[in-house]
């Protein structure tokens, strides 16, 4: 059955969910051009899509930011055309083997601090700071890291006098509890604090390949809650940073020592990572561990093509992937600086700059055998909505060079 959004976009696949409603692929009938549907229905006891799709048009214009093309019911739901966009950093962590290099994750504090920058500047607050809201474009805007999924965002001033809201307590949590502020655990109302805490949580998981409150058993949700809050409540920002440089402690313990109503100073973050960046000898070149991986995995692809090896027993085999990352860290040895996580100490830039791919575990890290078995694969599985095009580097014995992306 052709079903029809809009009169001119068609509805696709499903290809995920939001906060609030399933999202689906769709096809400008006149233009041919792919989009991105998300359907509500109608009879949803907390609608929030109409709400979703006025945040989206206030806040568009803005780098990062989907457009919104259209919004309407049909039929027996609410539907959203947005721009069609490619995996989440959720995605993409899974696909490099649940850990980021320092220099990807350096590249993706600073894309990220400014889309949160830019939607307080249009007095909202995101409130749902999370990898799976974080989004690469497609095409030219292939390395933008988009943000998504506004459903429980909230406008945190007046538009016109910028009045703060008041501040309150006895809260329910609103968000992800695993990337929630302390303050949000205690039921203290959001503010922009809050997200930039979130935000820093994300950078360490991403960074560390976890986070010390995963895992935690419980009964119940509300218990587990608040083991969750317990654990955030007793370990140190020192604690919670070790084995990375000491500006990841900085950045939390600012954004941890923000009153209610502070406007946050988003420069001094950002520099935090720039300087970070100078001093670990890192180009801001869009050259992220999935780009490199991707190369790897192509140009092996190739290589065993010629050698009159058959590509579906390539994708069987269980050591391809390995390979991928032994050969991947092999030659681009100055872009791969992993986090340690057995140093119970801040390492220095020299120190850092000392972790080459002569001393990275590549067995996928402290997770279980069954986690590594699941990520065996990961290098065979291209995250979905991530472009094939081949990613051409020019004579490169390192993330330095003539790069094309």
């Amino acid at each position: 059955m052709d079903l029809r959004v809009g009169k001119k976009f068609r509805l696709g696949k499903k290809i995920g969910s939001g906060s609030f409603g399933d999202i689906y692929h769709g096809t400008n009938l006149i233009s041919g051009e792919e989009v991105a549907i998300k359907l509500e229905s109608i009879d949803s006891k907390h609608p929030q899509l109409e709400y979703e799709s006025r945040v989206y048009k206030y806040l568009s214009g803005g780098v990062g930011i989907p457009f919104m093309r259209w919004y309407g019911r049909e039929g027996d739901y609410n539907a959203m055309v947005i721009d069609l966009l490619g995996p989440s950093l959720e995605d993409l962590f899974n696909y490099c083997y649940r850990q980021f290099s320092l220099k990807t994750v350096i590249m993706l504090a600073i894309q990220m601090i400014s889309r949160v920058q830019y939607i307080h500047g249009r007095s909202f607050i995101h409130r749902d700071i999370k990898p799976d809201n974080f989004l690469l474009g497609n095409g030219r805007r292939a390395s933008t890291v988009h943000i998504i999924d506004f459903g429980l965002s909230k406008k945190y001033r007046d538009f016109n006098t910028h009045n703060h809201i008041p501040y309150r307590e006895n809260k329910n949590l609103t968000g992800t509890a695993r990337y929630a502020s302390l303050n949000t655990h205690l039921g203290i109302e959001q503010s922009r604090r809050d997200d930039l805490e979130s935000l820093g949580y994300v950078l360490i998981y991403f960074a560390k390949g976890s986070l010390p409150w995963q895992g935690l058993k419980a009964d119940t949700k509300r218990q587990k809650y608040d083991r969750i809050m317990q654990k955030k409540m007793e370990i140190t920002m020192d604690a919670l940073c070790t084995g990375l440089p000491v500006e990841f402690v900085q950045y939390m313990q600012y954004c941890r020592n923000l009153t209610f109503d502070d406007r946050p100073d988003y420069i001094y973050l950002e520099r935090l990572f720039k300087d970070l960046a100078v001093k670990l000898e890192y180009h801001n070149d869009h050259l992220f561990d999935w780009t490199l991986l991707r190369y790897t995995k192509t140009m092996l692809e190739q290589q065993q093509q010629q050698q009159g090896e058959v590509a579906v027993k390539q994708k069987k085999d269980e050591s391809f992937s390995k390979k991928v990352r032994e050969v991947t860290l092999a030659k681009f040895s100055n872009h791969f600086h992993y986090c340690d996580n057995t140093i119970k100490y801040h390492p220095t830039p020299e120190e850092i700059k000392g972790l080459t791919s002569d001393n990275i575990a590549v067995d996928g890290g402290n997770i279980s055998k069954e986690q590594q078995q699941i990520l065996a694969n990961n290098t065979n599985n291209t995250p979905a909505n991530y472009g094939n095009a081949n990613v051409p580097i020019a004579n490169n014995n390192n993330a330095g060079g003539d790069i094309w992306l």
